[in-house]
């Protein structure tokens, strides 16, 4: 690995081989998502206890400052909405040039496998690879699911991540689920999680959290189940402990609870 990528990927990836990716990328599909209405007031707080953030290159300039940031994941996919006729349609939207031209430390793409738009969205992340390898920046591929396509399960899975890293990803996001070791076993890249079922406590997103880790992957990419949390600095501390500090999730839940007393005692 050239020295720039090995740069790059390093300071993704921390010294203990984990990481703790925050994405905020959200609007480029769904607009104002909730909690997520205005960019900076959700970000800020977060930063410090995120190893990387995901973002698109608009709210990047016009909501986290150059000067007090965490390495950018630059999302460069996308032209499609949720009230258009398929997510999967995408294409890429934010050139190599601009990642540099941001610091980006990596770039994201989606690909949508199984969908109508398999072919293209497969195509885009391979010329974005090229690309990215040209200029010693690492590609994340995330293993999207759209609207028409509701397969989480380890089979579905473990195919998307396989496609993306034979086609050249170095890390490779996908959600949790059952028999998740089977996903990270057929994955010959870096897996961390997108997020997995719907949860309705804070204790059993700690409890996926800790199973992925336990069964291969390097951390999470989570966005929703911490900033859209009452508490999300407790909840990004909790996450962080298990990724990081090889807490339990019920270490993790003790955390939350510590530390959400004290950002009520704030409020």
């Amino acid at each position: 690995m050239e020295w720039g990528m090995a740069n790059r990927m390093a300071q993704l990836i921390q010294s203990d081989g984990h990481a703790l990716f925050l994405p905020v990328d959200h609007g480029y599909f769904q607009g104002p998502t909730r909690r997520l209405e205005e960019p900076r007031k959700t970000i800020e707080p977060l930063l410090p206890y995120a190893d990387a953030i995901f973002i698109t290159r608009g709210v990047l300039r016009s909501s986290v400052d150059p000067d007090n940031t965490r390495p950018i994941i630059l999302r460069v996919s996308g032209g499609t909405s949720v009230v258009g006729k398929d997510l999967a349609n995408e294409g890429i939207t934010t050139s190599m040039e601009e990642a540099i031209r941001l610091n980006a430390s990596a770039v994201g793409i989606s690909i949508f496998v199984g969908s109508d738009y398999e072919k293209e969205t497969l195509l885009n992340l391979s010329k974005l690879v090229d690309e990215g390898e040209r200029y010693g920046i690492p590609v994340m591929a995330v293993t999207a699911v759209g609207k028409g396509l509701e397969k989480r399960d380890a089979r579905y899975l473990g195919l998307s991540c396989r496609i993306a890293a034979e086609l050249g990803a170095r890390v490779v996001k996908t959600y949790w689920c059952e028999d998740f070791e089977r996903v990270v076993r057929g994955c010959p890249v870096p897996v961390v999680m997108a997020g997995g079922p719907h949860v309705d406590t804070e204790l059993e997103v700690f409890e996926f959290v800790y199973d992925g880790m336990q069964k291969g992957a390097i951390g999470v990419n989570l966005g929703r189940n911490i900033w859209q949390n009452d508490f999300p600095v407790a909840m990004i501390k909790g996450i962080r402990a298990i990724i990081h500090q090889k807490a339990t999730a019920k270490q993790a839940q003790e955390l939350f609870s510590s530390e959400k007393e004290k950002e009520a005692k704030k409020s």
